[in-house]
């Protein structure tokens, strides 16, 4: 019997707009937490970040720092064992997760916006792959997000009036 091998993606998503701003495709055994710096990094490059909302599987000194390194605020919970001691990044974090939890959750909550969007892409366009090769099934996860961030500037376009600038065009 054959065990089915399934990818993920991990992704930086913006919170009024629901664009994918970054995203990497790893197989099952990719670790969450050393995704984090390159997606920052690529969202970085194009947008400003404020603030960033992740899971516990992405907490970690080193991605604290590349997310204050990047002029955002990092909203991850801690986990149970967490302590106050470590970098100034997070004995900020861990202030504010102590101290000022309903502000803290309020942030935090926007993380949800991650899962509605990978739900939104697995409604419109499939939850599978037919692909079998893993580059073909990671053009094929790429191209679900492309179209859904199409239909995402659109909505924007539309709905919030948001004009997007897609550079100075090419003589």
């Amino acid at each position: 019997m054959s065990e089915s091998v399934w990818l993920k993606a991990h992704a930086m998503i913006g919170t009024l707009t629901n664009v994918v701003t970054s995203v990497t495709v790893t197989d099952s055994n990719g670790a969450d937490y050393s995704q984090l710096p390159a997606l920052v990094a690529s969202t970085a490059q194009r947008f400003r970040l404020a603030e960033v909302s992740a899971d516990k599987a992405y907490l970690g000194r080193s991605n604290l720092a590349c997310i204050e390194d990047a002029g955002a605020v990092p909203y991850i919970p801690l986990k149970s064992n967490s302590r106050s001691e470590g970098s100034a990044a997070w004995q900020r974090l861990w202030g504010l997760f102590m101290y000022r939890q309903p502000e803290f959750l309020a942030h935090y909550h926007r993380r949800s916006r991650v899962e509605s969007t990978f739900s939104a892409i697995k409604r419109k366009f499939g939850g599978a792959v037919r692909s079998k090769r893993f580059v073909a099934q990671t053009n094929e996860i790429l191209c679900k997000i492309l179209c859904h961030n199409l239909t995402m500037v659109v909505h924007a376009m539309h709905e919030l009036g948001i004009q997007p600038d897609f550079g100075a065009a090419v003589a």
